[in-house]
């Protein structure tokens, strides 16, 4: 009988695609692998009523459910809307291995959990989806933009102080049909979700459901990426030496430090602030560069810094980071 491992997600088209992506490389691997992938419902996924609540672009408005549990839940950020459903599946034994977007897991998971491995990272970059064929800079003042992320609005604002922006919700297809429903001129997404869709960022243009937008990648000066944003990360049970064996095999060594040490600066700055902040580490003949931009709520312009270092120094690097943003 062929040996077996269980993939858990989230039911969003983005996050089957993500899933079906890890189901390949380990298959390649090992194909001699039987691979199930479970589908999780988590809370951001049932909707119901609005909180507050923090992660690691900042506050922002969020969908929770009805029952009081998610409340605890919410202390530690999109977590409780996104990942704890899938976390306490692993830890349960229902899944083996628990696929997320590393950048909806908070900066603290459950010490029985751990990140065992990633797939090579996407691009990083923010794109605009635009209903014109203008770019950001030439866009008339008072010009309507949706996002659902603070970080992308202080961004925004930061260099367009004048934009009027408003608030997105849903996953990727949803955002797009709200773009051509309403009377807005672009949304702004994460190239990495266009791509994994098949609506490749790397074009101008796209054409979903029979309407065209216009692609415009952000620069990365000014809109600096989440932690985590572009990388699949493989959650295991922390004691599974079996399982961390096999996602072993498919694992981008430079991906996981370039996370470990984008995660680690999100947890340095306790991971739920409310301030919105962008975190990016790239690596480089064994030398990372790790680039901050943390936005205070009072003032237009973030605090920025860069550091590098050897790669394997992830806590250095993001400790020296801090200290460099909190002196500017």
């Amino acid at each position: 009988m062929a040996e077996k491992i269980v993939l858990g997600t989230r039911g969003s088209e983005l996050a089957r695609a993500q899933a079906h992506l890890v189901e390949k490389a380990i298959q390649a691997a090992r194909p001699d692998f039987k691979i199930e992938t479970k589908i999780i419902v988590t809370k951001g996924d049932k909707g119901g009523g609005v909180f507050q609540v923090a992660d690691h672009e900042g506050l922002r408005a969020a969908n929770s459910p009805q029952d009081e549990s998610a409340v605890a839940d919410l202390r530690h950020g999109r977590k409780g809307l996104f990942t704890a459903e899938i976390e306490r599946a692993l830890l349960a034994g229902d899944v083996d291995v628990a696929v997320h977007s590393a950048k909806d897991l908070p900066s603290e998971t459950s010490p029985c959990a751990e990140i065992a491995a990633v797939l090579p990272r996407a691009p990083t970059d923010d794109v605009l989806v635009s209903r014109h064929r203008d770019d950001l800079a030439a866009l008339q003042e008072g010009a309507t933009i949706a996002t659902g992320s603070v970080r992308r609005r202080q961004q925004l604002l930061w260099k367009w102080p004048n934009l009027r922006i408003v608030d997105l919700r849903g996953n990727v297809p949803t955002r797009l049909r709200k773009l051509a429903e309403n009377n807005w001129d672009a949304i702004v997404l994460a190239s990495a979700g266009l791509e994994r869709l098949g609506l490749s960022s790397t074009k101008s243009e796209i054409n979903f459901e029979d309407r065209k937008f216009f692609i415009e990648v952000l620069p990365r000066e000014i809109f600096l990426s989440a932690g985590g944003q572009g990388i699949i990360a493989m959650q295991i049970r922390a004691d599974d030496e079996r399982v961390r064996a096999i996602v072993g095999l498919v694992n981008d060594r430079e991906a996981l430090l370039c996370l470990c040490a984008e995660r680690e600066f999100l947890r340095l700055l306790h991971g739920d602030c409310n301030s919105p902040v962008g975190v990016l580490a790239t690596v480089k003949d064994g030398v990372m560069k790790l680039r901050g931009q943390l936005f205070d709520q009072s003032l237009g312009v973030p605090r920025e810094a860069e550091v590098e270092g050897e790669s394997e120094d992830v806590e250095g690097l993001a400790a020296q980071l801090l200290r460099r943003i909190n002196a500017e």
